[in-house]
């Protein structure tokens, strides 16, 4: 039975009994803390791809994935308040929907975390090679920074005839992102060990981030030419839909405002506040880079010779690209500082960089972190082997489960172009808060009484709105994308049959209410960014 094995909701909630928190935040620590979690990589690397699926069209598809997310949020809120516990969408699934559909939620959580850290690498790795090439001129080879000829052989193997894009990404790209790889392994290390950031470093990183973004519109904007915004969409709403798809990777991690409701004064006047406040807020500073691109440099996509949009991260626009010498903001791996260079603000432009170069590792860290955290909860369900939440002798950390996540996120940073791995994310989150919405509306028929702190209001019209919202944005991401999550979700299927079902705890008559103590050391480095 599909809704069967359902974990007591009341089982979970003990667990959060011994961990009475104060509440003191307020709707403006809220949305501060709102804006600083949803500021990451997707707009410092995203933007390219954006411009590429829909140029100028983008600021349309920030404004898309934005209401989306405030309708999840909404949602969330009301299940993060009512069980402020581990586990985020997986556990709150199992109290509401069962057993198997919780395991195909932290299954999808799988493609959140641990592949939206390697996009975050890749990111990362291309402000990185910027600023060993303008401050040290010193310039990696292709064959290292990306796997373009990884990518071209593996479409030749798929049957793709092996056109002169194709046959120029063999010669010459490469088969390996090796400092997206790195920085992987180096992130990895660090929580092996239990390196904890403190709330001070935290707040610098996200003060830097904000402040490059400020500069970037303050000396973008003045210089804006009308005529770059025409045509608005040159591949159509369509385009407009597909960026919007990938654009969601960049307002995700207002879960941490969710995931704080335990900690907010009068929480059903300032959750929804804290939400829309920072999404809104956030909205608007996306919108202002996008226009501040789009007006100064422009953000025509390439296309082929039928006029049709090249893939993003494809061999075909990586050909194309090469032909004009790279001149355009979609072919750039550091969109934005990229642009500032190309207006004349050089030195600028290289600080942009060294901004995303200093504050990208920490959202590294807190989704390897996230990720390791839902592997542990699954793991101590019964869902996964048990040794995966094995603790460290002398770190006090699980470092089975992060070892394994670590080598997963590097080899996904070294093999794959960041919007791939931005796309699939994005399935795996869509997927997750689709759920969570179905969860609440459920809830709210099969348990009325139920304590909750925050309400969703109009739940008979957000609740849709946000599994309608989703369902859009997921289903306007690439085929390409959409075949792989349902090869993962194939994949999550024989491994709950041939394994997890069998060694489940509910399964077996076994309830868990407690969190380890020795996890409980690791806290969560950086309270949430993509």
């Amino acid at each position: 039975m599909i809704f069967g094995r359902v974990k007591s909701l009341d089982a979970i909630l003990l667990t959060a009994e011994r961990k009475s928190l104060t509440r003191t935040l307020g709707a403006f620590q809220l949305t501060m803390l709102g804006v600083g979690a949803i500021i990451g990589t997707g707009i410092f690397v995203l933007t390219a791809e954006a411009a590429q699926k829909a140029g100028p069209g983008m600021m349309l598809s920030f404004i898309i994935a934005g209401f989306v997310c405030a309708v999840a949020a909404l949602c969330y809120s009301e299940m993060a308040s009512m069980v402020p516990v581990s586990g985020s969408a997986y556990t709150y699934s199992y109290a509401v929907m069962g057993e198997l559909l919780a395991w195909m939620v932290g299954w999808a959580l799988v493609l959140e975390y641990a592949v939206a850290a390697g996009a975050v690498s890749v990111g990362w790795s291309g402000y990185f090679v910027g600023l060993l090439r303008e401050y040290l001129g010193v310039a990696l080879p292709d064959t290292i920074v990306n796997a373009d000829a990884l990518i071209a052989h593996i479409q030749v193997l798929f049957g793709a005839a092996p056109s002169e894009a194709i046959q120029t990404a063999i010669a010459t790209g490469g088969y390996v992102n090796l400092p997206a790889m790195l920085i992987a392994l180096l992130v990895t290390w660090l929580l092996v060990v239990g390196t904890k950031e403190s709330a001070f470093v935290n707040a610098i990183l996200v003060m830097v981030k904000i402040a490059a973004l400020t500069v970037f519109v303050i000396l973008a904007l003045p210089v804006m030419n009308s005529e770059n915004f025409q045509p608005f969409a040159p591949l159509g709403f369509g385009g407009i839909s597909a960026a919007a798809a990938s654009i969601f990777f960049a307002y995700v991690g207002f879960d941490a405002v969710s995931t704080a409701a335990e900690e907010t004064k009068n929480p059903q006047r300032n959750m929804p506040i804290g939400l829309i406040g920072s999404l809104a807020l956030c909205t608007i500073f996306y919108i202002l880079v996008a226009a501040g691109v789009i007006g100064s440099v422009g953000a025509q996509p390439l296309v082929d010779a039928a006029g049709k949009g090249i893939a993003p991260g494809s061999t075909e626009l990586a050909a194309a690209c090469a032909n004009i010498a790279g001149e355009a903001v979609v072919c750039s791996k550091e969109a934005l500082a990229w642009t500032l260079r190309s207006i004349g603000w050089q030195q600028i432009g290289n600080l942009i960089g060294l901004a995303a170069g200093i504050a990208l590792p920490s959202v590294i860290l807190m989704m390897m972190f996230g990720q390791t955290r839902i592997f542990f909860v699954m793991s101590r369900d019964g869902l996964l082997p048990e040794k995966l939440s094995k603790v460290h002798p002398k770190y006090g950390t699980p470092h089975v489960v992060t070892i394994i996540t670590g080598v997963f996120v590097a080899m996904f940073a070294a093999l794959f172009p960041v919007g791939a791995l931005a796309d699939i994310s994005n399935s795996g989150t869509l997927f997750a808060f689709a759920m969570v919405a179905i969860a609440v509306l459920v809830l709210r028929k099969t348990d009325p009484n139920r304590i909750r702190p925050f309400r969703t209001p109009a739940i008979v019209v957000v609740a849709p709105l946000a599994v309608a919202g989703c369902l859009y944005l997921f289903f306007s991401l690439s085929w390409y994308t959409l075949g792989l999550f349902v090869a993962w979700a194939a994949l999550g299927l024989v491994v709950y049959f041939a394994y997890s079902r069998n060694h489940s705890h509910v399964g077996k008559g076994l309830v868990e209410v407690h969190e380890p103590e020795a996890y409980e050391d690791l806290q969560p480095p950086v309270p949430g960014t993509h």
